[in-house]
């Protein structure tokens, strides 16, 4: 079995918990306040902050010169790409990258970022990888659920609708398969049985933090429920 399947499935409820929030159901269905998608956007912009740093540091812990240069790929992808398509994301919704930059941590951002960093410091590359998977693999199987809802397929104009195309796109679809494959061969090197619940843990615990990353953005919708269309 794939890795990652493994480790969705050893998680449950708790990877469930992640991928079907609140946050993530309201985004599909279009009912998201507009309050909580801005404090998601502006914490994922500084989440992608410490995303780079934590690629980074997997080409420093990367054993061969194939996984550096996953590892350097990996870097260039969010610096010079993903942040300027988050920016322009923002824009749309009256966010310039000065209100980004200018942005303060929440503390669920805190506590996901410095997890993956600590998993990578303390661990090898293979526990960097599994301690990001659910970020990577977890917004591919939203993003392509959320692509084929209903309220998706019916609306043209749907508020969020190009949030969820990016994750269902072939280009992020193809850079989490990229990853899963990446995360086995190198699981071929540092994994055995005994380690296997050490892994478990650490996706476990993962999950539990995206899941506290929606419930912060959602956080801040309060009592307004409607959605401003950017």
């Amino acid at each position: 079995m794939q890795l990652f399947s493994r480790l969705k499935q050893a998680a449950g409820p708790d990877w469930t918990g992640y991928v079907e929030h609140e946050f993530v159901r309201c985004l599909g269905d279009g009912s998201l306040p507009e309050a909580a998608f801005r404090r998601y956007l502006v914490q994922d912009y500084l989440f992608l902050v410490q995303f780079a740093r934590a690629y980074a540091l997997a080409l420093y812990k990367s054993p061969t010169l194939v996984d550096m240069h996953n590892a350097l790929d990996g870097v260039k992808a969010i610096l010079d790409v993903e942040m300027d398509l988050h920016v322009g994301l923002c824009a749309g919704w009256g966010l310039s990258r000065a209100d980004l930059d200018a942005a303060r941590e929440e503390r669920a951002t805190t506590a996901y970022t410095r997890f993956v960093l600590d998993a990578g410091m303390q661990g090898d590359l293979l526990d960097l990888q599994v301690a990001l998977a659910p970020c990577i693999m977890g917004y591919a199987e939203i993003g392509a659920r959320l692509a084929s809802s209903a309220p998706m397929a019916r609306h043209a104009d749907h508020p969020y609708g190009r949030w969820i195309g990016e994750y269902a796109g072939t280009a992020y679809q193809e850079v989490a398969a990229a990853f899963a494959g990446w995360m086995d061969r190198v699981a071929a090197i540092y994994a055995n049985d005994p380690r296997l619940p050490r892994l478990e843990a650490l996706f476990r615990q993962a999950s539990l933090l995206e899941a506290d990353f929606w419930q912060m953005g959602l956080e801040a919708a309060g009592p307004d429920r409607s959605v401003v269309r950017p």
